[in-house]
């Protein structure tokens, strides 16, 4: 009953567009042969390959509206189809393991819900594509329950050390907000997502993991009083360039600023809250609210969406301001990462900061004795979007750290990406190609994948 209720809603949402039949090869899975689909042509700007490239494709673009997320099959036809499975595969998968395969592979995708009010509001997958190439997928619509989705993302939110914290992470590399808007960034001796497991058991994130499983990594940014891997404030002051106001260090005692790491309470100072958003199989999500924050010179609330994605080693952040009330003129956004004592481990480039160098990776809380953990290469980074105009500025406070000014948008919206690597890792591992991988990297985030969408076509029964 259930399967015919969301036939007949899905066949009112498509009758409208309905077109010609075309000529030509259909997918199929076992007993699986859709009837209608949607081709999809994705478009590379760029002169150069894009591999594991994320496509967003939203509610409000796409020709259908009406779906759920076991009516859809987003297929490759580029890719090869899946063969019969032996009888050991199928004990295994069972029920929704996928059957053979005709005329193209389907690939992982995400129907997303981000604002929670029960209807999709994204279609999202990842995908391989050649310089200016453009490629045809296809999205065929019709219920099918196989299809098992290999994670390779994960988010969640714990009481770690006694602290709520949230975490997302690719199996490449992974953050956490210890202190709530500076992120800490662990990084992974091999491919795997450990985040779960590092609540469950609550292991120290220094020299604990790599006990249990030297696979897991190591905790490697010292975030202290700065910006970390990645974080938020207001630039307020126009005649103090270097000046840059942060949640986590509010007013207390009339004009001084506090020096604590966490703010002195939930009911008069900052406070916040996280979600998880989305959890895979290609994408998690969290979410940070940031409430009450009154800088002293404005009153402030904000929420951050930070995404991790499969097989990479960046998240992005989206930041959108509820309340931005200043007090002053010229007020303008920020976002900064921790820079390197040693200046020759840094790289700036227009909206392009770099951080890497060698680091002690130590316990800062540790008073057991513990030596630190000599890592020869530790590099993060933080792009601006280029449409946002971000300005460079070096805050000298805070434990030194990379920042950009951001003018204030209409919306009060802006958005950035933060990226990780170390040496004990499989990629990246080097300040040469963590500097490659961020420059392609930013290119490819300044000139998103666009898609055009061509006819809703009903299959010709004679056509196979």
């Amino acid at each position: 009953m259930l399967r015919r209720i969301f036939a007949v809603g899905l066949f009112l949402g498509l009758m409208g567009m309905q077109a010609r039949a075309e000529d030509g090869k259909w997918y199929t899975e076992g007993n699986f042969a859709p009837g209608q689909r949607l081709k999809v042509t994705l478009l590379n700007s760029l002169d150069i390959d894009r591999t594991d490239c994320p496509i967003v494709i939203t509610r409000e673009d796409f020709p259908v509206k009406k779906l759920h997320e076991m009516w859809v099959t987003v297929v490759d036809p580029s890719l090869a189809s899946k063969t019969k499975p032996s009888s050991q595969e199928l004990a295994f998968v069972g029920g929704h393991g996928i059957r053979e395969e005709t005329n193209g592979h389907q690939i992982f995708y995400q129907l997303d819900d981000l604002d929670k009010d029960g209807i999709w509001d994204e279609l999202y997958f990842q995908t391989n594509i050649r310089a200016r190439e453009q490629k045809t997928i296809y999205i065929y619509f019709g219920f099918s329950g196989r299809g098992w989705n290999e994670h390779g993302t994960h988010a969640t939110i714990g009481s770690y050390c006694r602290h709520i914290i949230p975490w997302w992470e690719s199996a490449n590399i992974g953050w956490k907000l210890w202190f709530p808007t500076s992120v800490d960034m662990y990084a992974k001796r091999k491919p795997v997502l450990m985040s779960e497991q590092m609540c469950v058991n609550n292991y120290c994130g220094y020299n604990g993991v790599p006990k249990v499983n030297p696979d897991f990594g190591s905790d490697v940014m010292g975030v202290g009083g700065s910006f970390g891997a990645g974080g938020i404030g207001i630039f307020e002051f126009q005649e103090k360039p270097d000046s840059i106001s942060v949640p986590r260090f509010t007013p207390f005692e009339g004009e001084k600023i506090s020096e604590r790491n966490f703010n002195e309470d939930q009911i008069t100072d900052t406070r916040y809250a996280f979600d998880v958003v989305v959890n895979g199989p290609m994408r998690s999500m969290i979410k940070v609210k940031t409430m009450n924050w009154n800088s002293g010179n404005g009153s402030y609330e904000v929420e951050q969406y930070y995404t991790a994605y499969t097989n990479q080693s960046y998240s992005t952040c989206r930041v959108r301001f509820t309340k931005f009330v200043p007090q002053r003129n010229g007020v303008k956004f920020g976002c900064g990462i921790k820079s390197h004592a040693d200046h020759s481990g840094n790289y700036l480039e227009k909206g392009i900061a770099i951080r890497s160098g060698s680091e002690d990776v130590v316990d800062p809380d540790d008073d057991t004795g513990q030596k630190s953990h000599r890592v020869e290469f530790v590099g993060s980074a933080l792009v601006v979007k280029d449409r946002y105009r971000p300005e460079y500025q070096k805050v000298r406070s805070l434990g030194g750290n990379h920042t950009f000014r951001v003018p204030v948008t209409e919306d009060l919206t802006f958005e950035y990406m933060i990226a990780g690597a170390w040496s004990e890792g499989v990629v990246y591992n080097t300040p040469e190609s963590f500097k490659a991988y961020v420059k392609k990297t930013a290119l490819e985030y300044n000139n998103p994948i666009t898609a055009e969408f061509g006819i809703l076509e009903t299959k010709n029964t004679a056509t196979k």
